[in-house]
């Protein structure tokens, strides 16, 4: 049989565990194993299994080749690659069975249509999607309490940091280190702003300096205002 293929990474830890190329070598092998030719590959990097179809243009490029009839069926490595959300991968599946195709998991193989007088088929996979869903959320609740739990002890997770600082480090370790470029303008903020002069001398001698704000050619008295504030000073 002709299979057109659909591998999804949604997050950079899913890149270095169970990435793309792990993805592409178990859909090659098990169409080998198989018997069955497989005509393409397509992909969706950084994408929510909980988008439609039409959110995400590798499923979507599948789902074509099959209503195209270029493949005679579709085959995932496992089908939460397929969606995260039962309600999408019952959609999609539907999808794929009125266009006249067939579905395979490699880790499943056939994925069988709905039967009437088989209730429990449908219930299982339905149950399956349902326990993939929970499992996306509860990666979204760890990351979100890693988050609090690094705010907590006075680190920064993610988001924008603050003038004078930026990210360093990947995943868990990411951390607020000094950004030398920026360093020396805070500083000198900091030090013009004890000696009492205005946020608008301030920006003109920064400016006279070479040393720039962050996303300005040049300082304005609110930018220099707001460095000042964050350092503790009025």
């Amino acid at each position: 049989m002709k299979l057109t293929g659909y591998l999804r990474v949604s997050t950079e830890s899913q890149m270095d565990g169970f990435g793309l190329n792990v993805q592409e070598k178990a859909v090659r092998s098990w169409c080998r194993a198989n018997g069955h030719k497989l005509v393409a590959l397509h992909t969706d990097a950084g994408i929510s299994g909980a988008k439609d179809a039409a959110d995400r243009p590798g499923l979507s490029a599948a789902l074509y080749d099959i209503e195209k009839r270029t493949a005679e069926g579709l085959v995932v490595p496992r089908l939460d690659r397929l969606a995260r959300a039962v309600t999408v991968q019952e959609a999609t599946l539907a999808l794929v069975w009125r266009y006249g195709g067939s579905m395979f998991a490699v880790d499943g193989g056939e994925v069988l249509r709905d039967d009437p007088d088989d209730p429990m088929r449908t219930a299982m996979r339905e149950m399956a999607g349902v326990f993939a869903g929970l499992e996306r959320r509860m990666i979204v609740k760890r990351m979100r309490d890693g988050r609090k739990a690094k705010a907590e002890a006075g680190r920064h997770a993610v988001g924008q940091y603050a003038y004078g600082l930026h990210g360093e480090g990947k995943g868990r370790e990411r951390d607020a280190a000094p950004n030398p470029a920026e360093q020396a303008a805070r500083d000198e903020i900091v030090r013009r702003r004890k000696a009492k002069e205005s946020y608008r001398e301030i920006a003109a001698a920064l400016d006279a300096a070479g040393l720039k704000p962050r996303r300005a050619d040049r300082w304005s008295a609110m930018a220099v205002r707001s460095v000042a504030r964050r350092a503790g000073l009025s």
